[in-house]
């Protein structure tokens, strides 16, 4: 330590008042002894007692609320849980079946196409013009009108 700290600390203790002239007695004449404490002792603990107990009454509340409101919070999500669960299996259900028609289907246009392959060169003859096909008509129904009048026994001119 410093010299100036140890001077102040040796000083202090040679200045030191004293601080009781006589023994302490207490109070005890103004406060009632040990009953007056007692007294405040039970005052203090009934106040604590009713605090504590107006805080269990409330946290009680609160705790009866939050369980009542769990409880239906939980059946209803238990029940929006089956609901979903059974759309799910219906909507599932129907997808097989939408995806069995759509097969079907598929099935019928592919032969339908198929088909129409098939008879596609037989309708339509690509090579020929317009005016022939007016040219072969035109005979193919004088022909036709002929054998009419053959078949009606009708001289021929």
């Amino acid at each position: 330590m410093p010299k100036l700290v140890k001077r102040q600390l040796c000083c202090k203790k040679k200045q030191m008042p004293e601080i009781f002239d006589s023994p302490y007695k207490g109070m005890q004449a103004e406060n009632g002894g040990v009953i007056g404490m007692l007294e405040v002792i039970e005052s203090d603990f009934a106040r604590l007692e009713a605090d504590t107990s107006a805080a269990e009454a409330s946290a009680q509340k609160t705790y009866d609320t939050f369980m009542t409101d769990s409880k239906v919070d939980k059946a209803q999500k238990t029940t929006d849980v089956e609901h979903k669960t059974a759309k799910k299996q219906d909507e599932t259900q129907a997808l097989t079946v939408k995806r069995g028609d759509l097969e079907g289907t598929q099935k019928e246009l592919d032969a339908a196409l198929a088909y129409f392959d098939k008879l596609k060169p037989s309708c339509v003859d690509a090579g020929v013009s317009y005016e022939d096909r007016v040219n072969r008509r035109k005979e193919e129904i004088e022909s036709l009108q002929e054998a009419l009048r053959i078949l009606n026994g009708e001289e021929l001119a």
